[in-house]
């Protein structure tokens, strides 16, 4: 499968950047008509997605990095080619949060507030981004002799898999929203479904994977995720809603 989408001139256009940026598109219109049922400002989603870009991608870039640093030792310049793939999910997830910890100090708003309005759109511009690295032919699957597998080439494409599962975290998540019951209630349920999601499909992982204990760093990850948001809804169940927007149906689906 050929990685490039087009070519300005001599330069190729990577799907998976493509990808990336229809899938920042995609959540910045899903923000966009949140905002505007809520009576927000208009440039209240365009500063969301902006700050979100920029902490989740540097936040991806630099988990990729330090996990495969002898492949950039020799090649600084290489560091900054984020257009031909290169992100993990989990750092962009850290830096996105430490970006919206910054926007809600910024803003003067409660943070898990702002979280599950935040939270409520991620798992539509990931959706994009995991099928633009089936595209790209990175983070593939496990060989396979299962019909499945002629569409990545003998091997589960894992990166649907996940696509698809965020797709339908997003619906949930898009049902669940108007109806929270306090401020990072939205949030917490987005944790322990895409922890689960993520576990499960590292199972059908194929690309080279550090492991401990037997399971992938990942799969870890994913563990503590799952905890945090298991004790989180238990701590912030006890504290209510305290943004104040009421739980409008219009925001449903």
């Amino acid at each position: 499968m050929d990685p490039v989408c087009f070519h300005i001139g001599s330069r190729p256009i990577y799907w998976f950047g493509v990808l990336t940026a229809l899938g920042f598109a995609a959540a910045l219109c899903h923000w966009s008509r949140l905002a505007k049922i809520r009576g927000k400002a208009p440039e209240y989603a365009s500063d969301i997605v902006l700050w979100i870009m920029v902490g989740g991608v540097l936040g991806a870039r630099l988990a990729y990095i330090l996990a495969n640093w002898p492949e950039y030792a020799g090649d600084l310049l290489g560091i900054v080619r984020i257009d031909r793939g290169g992100l993990i999910y989990y750092g962009g997830l850290l830096g996105g949060s430490l970006a919206m910890i910054l926007l809600a100090r910024r803003r003067r708003e409660p943070l898990f507030g702002l979280a599950d309005f935040v939270i409520s759109g991620v798992p539509l511009g990931h959706a994009l981004g995991r099928v633009g690295c089936f595209l790209n032919g990175c983070c593939h699957g496990t060989p396979t002799g299962h019909w499945i597998g002629s569409l990545a080439r003998g091997v589960h494409p894992a990166q649907l898999y996940e696509a698809a599962g965020n797709l339908a975290i997003y619906y949930i998540l898009a049902k669940h929203y108007p109806r929270r019951r306090f401020d990072g209630h939205t949030l917490c349920l987005y944790l322990v479904m895409y922890a689960g999601l993520r576990f499960m499909n590292e199972f059908f992982r194929g690309d080279e994977r550090q492991r401990m204990a037997g399971i992938s760093v990942a799969q870890w990850m994913s563990m503590a995720l799952l905890l945090c948001g298991v004790f989180g809804w238990r701590a912030l169940s006890r504290r209510g809603v305290t943004q104040g927007d009421e739980h409008d149906p219009r925001t449903a689906g």
